[in-house]
């Protein structure tokens, strides 16, 4: 039987080897390279396209897989502007892809680097990891990560997801949080209080979300409430009626080719639909938000995740009468709320 002092030799003999293997990772000459697991020669494979929307709060091994099953076994490249490689454990060994790499691009000299967004172009399955979305806004906006990006979005049609902050700068319209979270409470308060930083389609074009806005970590933090001002704010200022898509932590929206989505997961994910026939009442400085009509306001669908992908929602067109799986509600805002109601008729048919 081993003494302790075996066991501490062990354990160091280990670390040391890990540290090696870092060190090794990062002494290639690539920048931002923070690690890298599997075969580093590159392959070339027949992908699929799709969008994976995590609400964060930790994986979704399900939609991990959804991605793996479009990305034709080839090489994943997770983008972060945090510093952390744990994905790359944690994806490849779901198995079926011959390499996964994280690239820290912690500056807009970086974003614009020749190296990094090769790599990113050379990627069959694209992943960004949570953070802080204003550093992604700052970093990689108007660089070649940008362009790289776009172009595995909307020429290779690779598999790219996002989780949390990465869920975030996948719609079009997106929430910064450059100037901190703000949170329901506040928003539905007063929608123009200086942390709604809102921005559209200038930063990543992902196909059926440039209409789009996303929140994340939904039902957790209470976010329903500031995801329906933020579109208020958006009708009110550009003139546009947007759509919303939010998943709740653990959970993940995963859209196909054909815009059709399914619902990976622990938790529940909503599809929020505005319509132009009902623009909210007010949306004024310093007012609380007044988004009633006739108590029919937003028509929202929610589904319950799964392990094997549950409901199905038209992403293509919110069209209500293709949706399945799922339960239609009708919200409204009022007296500083945000009121639910289950839309009967619709929900009977």
């Amino acid at each position: 039987m081993p003494t302790s002092s075996t066991k501490k030799i062990f354990i160091i003999i280990i670390a040391l080897n890990l540290s090696l293997q870092v060190l090794a990772q990062n002494n290639t000459g690539i920048p931002a390279l923070l690690g890298i697991v599997g075969d580093t020669s590159d392959v070339t494979v027949k992908t699929q396209s799709g969008i994976c929307l995590i609400g964060g709060g930790g994986d979704v091994p399900s939609a991990f897989k959804w991605m793996i099953s479009r990305s034709g076994g080839g090489d994943v490249v997770v983008i972060t502007a945090s510093g952390n490689a744990d994905y790359n454990k944690d994806i490849y060994e779901l198995g079926g892809v011959n390499s996964v790499e994280t690239l820290n691009i912690t500056s807009h000299d970086l974003g614009d680097n020749d190296t990094i967004a090769n790599i990113i172009r050379n990627a069959e399955m694209l992943f960004i990891a949570g953070g802080d979305q204003s550093r992604y806004m700052n970093f990689w906006r108007g660089t070649k990560t940008q362009e790289a990006i776009n172009y595995l979005l909307n020429v290779k049609k690779v598999p790219v997801g996002g989780t949390s902050a990465g869920c975030a700068i996948l719609s079009g319209i997106y929430y910064s949080g450059e100037e901190g979270s703000v949170i329901s409470d506040e928003v539905l308060n007063n929608p123009y209080i200086p942390g709604v930083t809102l921005y559209n389609n200038d930063l990543l074009r992902a196909p059926f979300l440039q209409n789009v806005i996303t929140d994340q970590h939904y039902l957790t933090r209470k976010r329903e409430g500031r995801h329906i001002s933020f579109m208020a704010r958006i009708i009110k200022d550009w003139g546009i009626f947007p759509e919303g898509i939010a998943p709740n932590e653990r959970t993940a929206v995963c859209i196909d080719e054909n815009g059709s989505a399914v619902v990976f997961g622990d938790s529940k994910a909503y599809f929020i639909y505005s319509d132009e026939k009902n623009p909210p009442e007010k949306v004024i400085q310093g007012e609380p938000l007044e988004w009633i009509c006739n108590k029919k306001a937003l028509h929202v669908y929610e589904i319950q995740g799964s392990d094997t992908g549950a409901g199905n929602f038209s992403v293509a067109d919110f069209d209500a009468d293709k949706a399945s799986g799922g339960i239609w509600y009708w919200w409204w805002a009022a007296d500083d709320k945000l009121h639910k109601d289950i839309d009967v008729e619709t929900h009977s048919r």
